[in-house]
């Protein structure tokens, strides 16, 4: 599965939360969850989990001469028992004076709806003599530790408070013994997220889900995350469906990422950002598609039938958006396109009866 959603029933510290840490999972509220693809502007992008090795990192000419501009301010990092008042008024000036959509609140980003906190969460205050400036809020297991949200006066721009207040969260975590440190994820070619490209050049790792292996950054190519190699794949299979007059289409799906809505949690809905649509039979019942796993390295004939019909259709040129599907039932395997196009254009479907057309 490529997206997921846990509900902790007790606090993740320790040995356990450095466990999902590894697997490329990551906190979002009072949850934690892992994916592999996200939606931005109504694109569909790659997710990249990444991590610093702190046994080997050591700040950049850039980050000290941040730390030297940044030496007159007073730097406390405390656990994080509550939120003042001070943090709630920073915050919510720091999110009218950002260009993305920064969450409504503070409190959403680190509670969302609940009462309770599995989390153990240390914060980094910056201040300018007695004014809360900046405040940047990590948790903390046994051997790794993740950003959650970083937050200034925008009043201190020139500062770059939030790049200072990563170091500050890289810096205490190698001081406490850890191993390495989680900034999240970025996402090739959607740049609100590359400044964690720049946190390290030598110490960066990234996660490849097809080997579930931390790599070198340096080793990272772009054609080889997963949205780019299911595209690439599926467009191969396309040139064989075509020389065979196969009627078909490459569709993104809109709803991919379903199940990390809670109350749609453990559906088991189709979570391929990605398909080949073909045999269409009825849109509001069963739909053979054609998906490729990354991590088999295999194309799947699958069928998809409805789990939930939307009222609200929005029509996107190159996507489904019809319903909310589920794969049901498994036809056919294979690595080669060329295999896969020679069963969809015999329609071996239709010989086997699993579909009437």
């Amino acid at each position: 599965m490529f997206a997921q959603l846990h509900h902790p029933h007790q606090t993740l510290k320790g040995e356990t939360l450095d466990q999902y840490l590894t697997m490329g999972w990551f906190r979002m509220g009072q949850t934690i969850f892992t994916t592999n693809f996200l939606k931005y502007n109504g694109q569909i992008f790659s997710a990249i989990w990444l991590r610093i090795d702190l046994t080997t990192f050591l700040p950049s000419k850039t980050q000290q001469k941040l730390a030297k501009l940044n030496a007159k301010f007073k730097v406390e990092i405390k656990p994080l028992t509550d939120l003042s008042p001070e943090h709630l008024i920073l915050y919510n000036k720091y999110r009218t004076s950002v260009s993305f959509d920064a969450p409504e609140s503070l409190h959403h980003v680190l509670y969302e709806d609940s009462f309770n906190d599995f989390f153990e969460s240390q914060q980094v205050c910056i201040y300018d003599k007695d004014k809360l400036i900046a405040c940047g809020i990590f948790d903390v297991g046994q051997d790794a530790s993740m950003g959650i949200v970083c937050f200034y006066d925008p009043d201190y721009q020139k500062h770059s408070l939030g790049k200072y207040l990563m170091l500050q969260k890289i810096n205490f975590s190698k001081q406490q013994g850890m191993s390495y440190f989680y900034p999240g994820y970025f996402a090739p070619n959607h740049s609100v997220f590359d400044y964690k490209l720049e946190l390290s050049k030598t110490s960066l790792e990234f996660f490849e889900i097809k080997n579930n292996l931390w790599k070198p950054f340096e080793e990272y190519e772009y054609e080889e995350t997963p949205l780019a190699e299911m595209t690439q794949k599926l467009e191969e299979l396309s040139v064989c469906l075509t020389q065979r007059n196969f009627e078909h289409s490459i569709l993104k799906y809109e709803y991919f990422d379903t199940e990390l809505n809670d109350s749609m949690r453990g559906a088991g809905l189709l979570d391929f950002p990605i398909f080949l649509h073909c045999f269409e039979r009825n849109t509001n019942k069963s739909n053979p598609v054609i998906v490729y796993d990354i991590i088999s390295r295999h194309y799947h004939l699958v069928i998809c039938d409805v789990a939930y019909t939307l009222n609200n259709q929005v029509f996107k040129v190159d996507y489904y958006t019809q319903n909310v599907i589920m794969m049901t039932q498994h036809l056919f395997a294979t690595e080669s396109a060329e295999a896969m196009a020679l069963v969809a254009s015999r329609s071996l479907l239709k010989v086997a009866g699993v579909l009437n057309i």
